[in-house]
């Protein structure tokens, strides 16, 4: 819908998109721990939705909801990282997680078992999974969490974003666009490849076929609580190859 002066009726776009924020709201939930309310994300990407609405310039050539889609996620994220719902204990059981599969791998030279890690860490299988099960959640892909000795606190993000800029690497004010441009996501894609055929697949279930735990749980023949617990080693496999890779 347009305006005399040819620009998209903003009200239209937020109801047309309502959906979409609750979709994804839902999606991101599923990988978070219980103490976060659905309502709380979808009011963060309400207003993610709304800063890419007025953002928005058709005459770019990108889709709205391509564009949106950015804005909503982003909001989502700032709003989960302000009210730090994840404890320190939790989030320092994944580091370690993420350590000893990035040990191993270095000296395996391949991707370690679970039986591995569990002996890695010093506790049994059984415990090993228990803790996969409660740091689910813990480890969203945040890229300012990779911190590089000698550049100071500066994230992640704002360090190669700037990098890109000073590169020239595409026009875009949007630090992640130019963070995309400037090589990261081949990156991404070469680490994914790397894993694990399995997975791969759930993470290719879960975030591009977008289907829910148990979907995935009747594709790979095990519980619903089980694929959580692969969802989260996979995850920190995917952190520690990033790490080795940038």
């Amino acid at each position: 819908m347009y305006t005399a002066q040819g620009t998209i009726e903003k009200s239209h776009l937020l109801k047309q998109h309502q959906p979409m924020v609750r979709r994804m709201a839902l999606q991101m939930l599923a990988r978070l721990p219980a103490s976060v309310e659905l309502d709380d994300l979808i009011q963060a990407g309400m207003i993610g939705l709304l800063d890419a609405s007025s953002r928005y310039q058709d005459n770019r050539g990108a889709q709205f909801e391509t564009f949106a889609s950015q804005r909503i996620r982003g909001a989502m994220l700032d709003e989960l990282r302000a009210n730090d719902w994840g404890s320190r204990g939790l989030r320092q059981s994944a580091r370690k997680v993420e350590q000893a599969v990035q040990a191993l791998e270095h000296r395996l030279g391949r991707a370690p078992g679970e039986s591995e890690i569990a002996r890695e860490l010093e506790m049994t299988l059984e415990h090993y999974q228990g803790l996969l099960q409660e740091i689910q959640g813990c480890q969203l892909l945040y890229v300012e969490d990779f911190s590089v000795e000698g550049e100071g606190d500066s994230p992640f993000l704002d360090r190669h974003a700037s990098q890109a800029r000073n590169e020239r690497v595409g026009d875009s004010d949007d630090p992640l666009a130019q963070l995309m441009e400037s090589g990261f996501r081949h990156q991404l894609v070469a680490a994914i490849g790397e894993l694990p055929e399995r997975d791969q697949l759930l993470l290719n279930l879960y975030y591009e076929e977008e289907l829910n735990l148990r979907e995935i749980g009747a594709i790979l023949e095990v519980s619903q609580s089980r694929v959580c617990q692969l969802h989260s080693q996979a995850i920190s496999r995917l952190r520690a190859k990033l790490k080795d890779l940038l």
